[in-house]
């Protein structure tokens, strides 16, 4: 659930393991978890019967494993080597990532190649594909994914005001500030007319740049302090209509010159979306303004931003006990606070303010259980269920196995993170049905 509010130089890359034997036959190699999902282009209906052919990206013709997806489009849960966890903890050390190329094929689709698929030890990467019809053209459509922005040199962010009066960026539309349901994401600077926009949802859209940001391996405190920076970053641009404002036709850009890095295709790691599911509708804010805070980063190694939080910084506090709180205040100054949106653009009812668990019974746990039957249609392994306005024990199997195939923490209970993402998909899966 959102978090209680408060009011006032060169390195070179780490050379990929050498595939001679299996996680399974390793007996002391540092392993990463890989989980691989498929869709339809839209997002809400999976690709059973699908091949996933993995290989290292500095030897893509070497295949390691195969895996095929379920009635869910999902396969297993893989164990490969990945570097040393100590590499993610510490700036200027190796590369912290291994490196992985899934190429998918499906009947009907067209193949797809990703490219540099990150795993950290210990952690769980998900890489979620969308598979494109079948086209007449033959070839295999690629997405390449580049080093992490505390790897690789990416240009530092141009400052900007935290606070953006009304004659700097145009007129305010929005009365207060809501959650959208979708961003616009440039894949360029806002200059280059040619570079592609993305629709985005908008917790898929921080999850991926968290994970282009950050590592999924440092304290919890510091992930969720830097989650917090990037959603308020986020919500400032939408409330503002910055860009809209200056005659562009997207919410946001890629460029960390300007915006926050977000890679097209890229995976995510499981902890980090499971942290932004508790809290995608908080940011930051100061006392007697209504706008969220602009809340600029830097990683506090190869570029020095007094002022603005630092993503290493955050990390070696946290190590010292510091809370998220805690360490945003540290670097945005005391009067920071965490605020809550009250609107979620695109859901059709709020969570209940409790969580449902058996035993509960009313209105909500009715919608809830009409829903999960909605989304069974798209999702086969998901259960039908008696929608009676009763929370059994068939309810609460659905409820887990909604949760184990949308990647949260499967208990049967329907939590704030829960219930928004059975919201967010039952209205993915209507519209589907409604355009075709």
């Amino acid at each position: 659930m959102p978090l209680n509010t408060t009011n006032p130089s060169a390195m070179e890359p780490l050379p990929q393991p050498e595939p001679v034997l299996r996680p399974a036959q390793t007996a002391v190699q540092p392993l990463g978890r890989l989980k691989v999902s498929l869709t339809t282009a839209s997002g809400y209906m999976p690709v059973p019967g699908a091949s996933v052919q993995v290989s290292y990206t500095g030897n893509p013709d070497q295949i390691i494993e195969e895996l095929s997806t379920d009635e869910s489009g999902q396969t297993e849960t893989i164990e490969l080597p990945a570097p040393n966890r100590d590499y993610s903890l510490e700036p200027e050390s190796g590369q912290p990532y291994s490196e992985y190329t899934l190429s998918v094929t499906a009947p009907g689709y067209e193949p797809i190649a990703v490219s540099g698929t990150q795993l950290l030890s210990g952690e769980t990467a998900l890489q979620n594909i969308r598979l494109a019809p079948q086209a007449n053209q033959p070839g295999t459509r690629d997405i390449v994914i580049p080093p992490h922005t505390l790897y690789g040199e990416f240009p530092p962010k141009i400052a900007e005001t935290e606070i953006k009066p009304v004659d700097e960026s145009g007129e305010i539309v929005l009365s207060r500030v809501v959650i959208p349901e979708t961003v616009i994401v440039h894949s360029g600077p806002p200059s280059d007319s040619g570079a592609a926009n993305y629709y985005v949802s908008y917790r898929d859209y921080i999850k991926n740049v968290a994970c282009s940001e950050i590592y999924a391996t440092w304290p919890e405190a510091a992930i969720y302090a830097n989650i917090l920076a990037i959603m308020s970053f986020a919500l400032n641009r939408v409330y503002t209509e910055w860009y809209r404002n200056k005659g562009y036709n997207f919410t946001i850009t890629s460029s960390t010159a300007f915006d926050q890095c977000f890679v097209y295709g890229r995976n995510i790691f499981e902890n980090i979306s499971v942290a932004v599911d508790n809290i995608f509708t908080n940011f930051l804010s100061r006392p007697n303004v209504r706008q969220p805070i602009l809340t600029q980063y830097c990683d506090g190694q190869r570029v020095s931003c007094p002022g603005w939080l630092s993503q290493w910084g955050s990390k070696a506090l946290a190590d010292q006990g510091y809370s998220a709180i805690d360490i945003l205040r540290h670097y945005y100054g005391d009067s920071i606070y965490i605020n809550s949106a009250p609107q979620i653009s695109g859901i059709p009812s709020s969570w209940p303010g409790t969580d449902l668990t058996i035993g509960s019974r009313g209105e909500k746990v009715l919608q809830m259980q009409e829903q999960l039957n909605r989304i069974a249609r798209n999702y086969p392994a998901l259960p039908t269920i008696a929608a009676d306005g009763i929370y059994g024990p068939a309810t609460a199997a659905a409820v887990k196995k909604f949760q184990e195939i949308f990647n949260l923490p499967a208990t049967g209970v329907v939590d704030y993170p829960t219930w928004y993402k059975i919201s967010q998909i039952y209205v993915g899966v209507s519209r589907i049905a409604e355009l075709a």
